[in-house]
């Protein structure tokens, strides 16, 4: 099976999994699917690598699509006339087969302008009134490719000797948690000069939304084994999240972990307001309030 059909396969089972909730009146979990979907054809139209569709496959249904998911929810997208789970039902065929197929969409949508999503820093010069402190310069430029939402990698191979650490992602406490849209986690290992060691993961949407948490109840694997990792090293959670009105996605807080924690079980760190600094060095609490990033952490050694 080639990357392009796994893809589809992909597109398909996302979409499928959305009508059936939708049809179930679980509407909580169709929206999650629905905007899974939105993602990850977003990001197939934005990718310059995306050389098996043409631009009008691109801009025309990757687009379109969204705009129909979105346009579904006025709560995301303030629209009039809301589509209807036998319109979306609809696009079923042009997921399916989105390279090949020609005929006309089969009704009218208004297309919507793709999300930017924003490197480490990048907000602050489109945000200056939320960024107040962006004069810091924190952040570094990855040296692995730049990965979207829902990008997590498998875990590596054992080794004889030599310990791999999984972390579960539980739950981010925040006081605003139900306003947050498309809400996620980016994970990061940085040495002391802020410099990547291992390639930045993306975790999917997080699965729900409970009074003053958001719950992610996702495994992150650590992509080198701890014996292997330089002394001072720490690991970095940035929690992103939409902002509809500047249509871009934005580091709300971040947090960290140093070597020295990394123990099994379960453990809360503390929130800190952005720009997130991988240096370490100008860190400000996001709230006095009991509200942290809630992980459980598993290690493995062969």
């Amino acid at each position: 099976m080639t990357d392009v059909t796994k893809t589809l396969h992909k597109w398909h089972a996302s979409f499928r999994k959305g009508t059936d909730f939708d049809s179930w009146g679980q509407l909580v979990e169709a929206i999650d699917e629905y905007q899974i979907l939105a993602r990850q054809l977003q990001k197939e139209v934005q990718s310059s690598n995306s050389h098996d569709f043409t631009e009008e496959q691109k801009v025309g249904r990757g687009t379109l699509v969204m705009s129909a998911s979105s346009l579904k929810y006025p709560c995301y997208n303030q629209s009039q006339e809301d589509f209807k789970l036998e319109d979306l039902k609809k696009l079923e065929p042009i997921i399916k087969n989105i390279l090949t197929y020609n005929k006309d969409f089969p009704f009218d949508v208004q297309p919507v302008p793709l999300r930017k999503i924003l490197a480490p820093g990048e907000e602050e010069n489109l945000d200056v009134e939320e960024e107040l402190d962006a004069a810091t310069g924190a952040g570094s430029t990855p040296p692995f490719p730049t990965r979207v939402p829902g990008t997590l990698l498998p875990r590596l191979p054992s080794e004889p000797g030599m310990t791999l650490l999984t972390l579960k992602i539980e739950k981010i406490g925040l006081k605003d948690a139900g306003q947050c849209i498309d809400p996620y986690m980016t994970i990061s290992v940085k040495d002391l000069n802020g410099v990547d060691l291992n390639p930045v993961q993306d975790t999917p949407v997080a699965i729900r939304k409970e009074d003053t948490y958001i719950h992610f109840c996702v495994d992150v694997e650590i992509q080198k084994h701890l014996e292997k990792l330089p002394k001072g090293a720490a690991i970095f959670f940035e929690f992103k999240h939409y902002k509809p009105k500047k249509r871009f996605t934005s580091t709300k807080c971040f947090a960290f972990m140093e070597m020295d924690e990394i123990k099994p079980g379960p453990i809360v760190i503390e929130l800190y307001k952005k720009p997130t600094d991988f240096k370490r060095k100008k860190l400000n609490l996001l709230t006095k309030k009991p509200l942290y990033l809630h992980l459980h952490q598993t290690l493995h050694k062969d």
